[in-house]
């Protein structure tokens, strides 16, 4: 799978729908969120390499918490992971099953942020 493809869709749909976030943070905030993305995606790499789910889980919940204490919202990361799915789903290629496996463990992530801020956690 090539992760600088996902990650450069993936940069590029969140600065599509919120082009303010490019007056605000600037090309220098645009690398940063592909960074992040790259990391993501390396962790996805390591669960699927691991056969754990609860490897990326662990890593999104404890990314929550960090991100939360910056003045980011849950919701962020949420969508974020939403839209690697939507990526993934549309690149899956010869890699289907690698795509499959990383949409499922987008999807617990999901779940468990959801959860938690429900529950006024995060």
């Amino acid at each position: 799978m090539n992760f600088d493809a996902v990650v450069n869709k993936v940069t590029a749909m969140i600065y599509e729908r919120e082009p303010s976030l490019l007056e605000r943070f600037g090309e220098k905030g645009k690398e940063k969120c592909g960074e992040d993305n790259h990391h993501h995606m390396k962790h996805l790499q390591s669960a699927f390499e691991l056969n754990q789910s609860a490897f990326f889980t662990d890593y999104a919940v404890w990314l929550d918490g960090i991100l939360t204490k910056h003045g980011m919202k849950t919701q962020h990361l949420i969508d974020n992971f939403e839209l690697i799915q939507t990526v993934l789903r549309e690149e899956r290629g010869e890699d289907e099953q690698q795509a499959d496996m990383f949409t499922l463990y987008l999807s617990e992530a999901i779940a468990v942020l959801k959860g938690e801020r429900e529950k006024g956690e995060v």
